[in-house]
């Protein structure tokens, strides 16, 4: 029987990543099981698509904490840990960490990025491509370090962008490649021996 590592995923809207996470994990080949999803926002809609699915869902909103990031982190930590969880899988996770969570799961919290890092770091990075002229963009997956969006890459996957391009158009074409770059480069990270999991042509996969 094929080892699944526990894992959660962490969401603050619908969990468009988190969706192809679930498709993932519900494959007996896969190597991750997803133990909890946890979100910021109580009114995540991704909550009711994970719960829909059969998963535990859960919310820690942040809101009651004010500006005590550190006190709210602990909370999800708690959670984290109650659950049994290995992996913590950012997917649209839209607060800053603080050195508290990256230290404690540093080495075993992944993200994912709409750019071609370590070009456009940050928000709205498909308007920052077209802006600056950029002929390929793209999405990585990335280890989470204090820094924001500065860890260790583990895979991209690129897309040409294209005269006509505006950025809700670049935007589409990218979230379809994060859709199959997440999933591959958590197979490569839970199961590095293993043959890769399905993902797209121009991903560029290293550990």
């Amino acid at each position: 029987m094929q080892h699944k590592t526990p894992i959660a995923i962490l969401i603050s809207g619908r969990g468009s990543n988190m969706r192809a996470l679930i498709e993932s994990c519900a494959r007996p080949d896969y190597p991750a099981r997803i133990a909890l999803v946890l979100s910021n926002n109580p009114d995540a809609p991704g909550l009711d698509v994970a719960r829909a699915a059969g998963l535990t869902a859960q919310a820690i909103d942040h809101r009651p904490y004010k500006k005590d990031r550190a006190a709210h982190e602990r909370a999800l930590d708690a959670a984290l840990r109650a659950a049994g969880v290995d992996y913590v899988c950012l997917a649209g996770y839209m607060r800053l960490l603080t050195p508290f969570l990256t230290t404690a799961w540093r080495g075993r919290m992944l993200n994912i990025h709409p750019s071609l890092l370590p070009a456009f770091p940050g928000l709205h990075t498909h308007e920052r491509a077209l802006e600056a002229g950029s002929r390929i963009h793209g999405c990585t997956v990335h280890w989470v370090t204090e820094g924001m969006d500065e860890g260790p890459i583990i895979g991209q996957a690129a897309v040409p962008v294209l005269a006509d391009d505006t950025p809700d158009m670049l935007g589409a074409r990218v979230l379809r490649q994060e859709h199959r770059l997440y999933p591959a480069a958590l197979h490569r990270v839970l199961a590095p021996d293993a043959a890769p999991a399905a993902a797209t042509s121009d991903c560029l996969l290293s550990v």
